[in-house]
């Protein structure tokens, strides 16, 4: 299993806003590819960051299905975040496999 993890904290002005969107477009598009089987939406209790930090896992049962999801998508749905909330986010990715 590999699990694609974005951690995003966001500004508390937007969080609502971003909340929405992400839920119910950002989301729903990227489980469209059809790269990933399942997602948690997860939120940080006791993050040290000033905003909100959140972390969306995306879980793939292979690397391949990985990698098709960042040569064929990954950029568009990075760019469409970025031009939407710039400025007002800080963004960073892991890449995980699970230990069996």
């Amino acid at each position: 299993m590999i699990v694609y993890n974005d951690t995003i904290i966001i500004e508390n002005s937007i969080e609502e806003e971003w909340l929405n969107w992400i839920k119910t477009v950002h989301i729903p598009a990227i489980m469209a590819t059809g790269c990933f089987n399942s997602y948690k939406m997860l939120t940080v209790i006791d993050s040290p960051n000033e905003g909100v930090t959140y972390c969306i896992q995306y879980i793939a049962d292979n690397i391949e299905q990985f990698q098709q999801f960042y040569m064929n998508h990954l950029h568009k749905f990075q760019s469409i975040h970025q031009e939407r909330f710039d400025e007002k986010f800080v963004m960073f990715n892991t890449l995980m496999k699970e230990v069996e």
